[in-house]
């Protein structure tokens, strides 16, 4: 569900609270991180961009060539990115396939009419771009449009948090089994579990 900014703060309060009676697992991981949250921009092709780079690399890879990017491009909008050629993301550290894609979207978003903010229009018109799969726009969902219930089960570290958190195995299987519980703030459980992965906050 996408929440209005203004409100997106304690909706997301109450979220937690509620999730804290419901799990006790996921109450111990919360409560180690009492003032942080997420906080969504809104920039749906600004977090597009970094997902795509962020694609099956390591966070440090990723976070290597976002630097690169955000130096050598003059802005990550889509009709300034639509006029930078794919050679030139490549020399940023991306493969071709990833520049590509990146060039794709920001010709198709630079001629939007409009912005989608429904959760069901977005993740349509995202998949319907080049090289972009249910994954990456699960993080625009969560980092740029603020949908406090997207589950991206392909996640590995979501998969590595629940097996560690719950002491299971680590598969979507078993991140689907503990969500149940979860609805409708899977974005919530999803980023304090994401949360204890890291020394800093995932973002996207």
């Amino acid at each position: 569900m996408l929440i209005e900014p203004c409100r997106f703060a304690d909706t997301w309060w109450r979220a937690a609270e509620t999730l804290c009676r419901r799990d006790p697992h996921l109450a111990a991981v919360i409560k180690r991180y009492p003032d942080e949250r997420l906080e969504p921009h809104g920039d749906l092709f600004h977090s597009l961009v970094r997902a795509i780079v962020g694609q099956q690399i390591s966070v440090i890879a990723s976070e290597r060539i976002w630097g690169r990017l955000t130096r050598d491009l003059a802005a990550i909008k889509p009709r300034d990115v639509a006029r930078v050629d794919a050679a030139t993301m490549r020399d940023c550290g991306l493969t071709r396939n990833k520049a590509l894609s990146i060039s794709a979207a920001a010709g198709v978003m630079a001629a939007w009419q409009d912005s989608p903010s429904e959760p069901e229009e977005i993740r349509r018109r995202l998949l319907a771009l080049k090289g972009v799969g249910p994954w990456t726009v699960d993080m625009v969902l969560m980092f740029a449009a603020g949908d406090l219930d997207v589950l991206p089960v392909a996640d590995i570290g979501l998969q590595r948090a629940v097996a560690a958190t719950y002491g299971c195995a680590r598969s979507p299987d078993a991140v689907r089994s503990r969500a149940a519980a979860w609805c409708p703030w899977r974005t919530v459980a999803t980023w304090y579990l994401w949360r204890d992965l890291d020394p800093h906050p995932v973002a996207y």
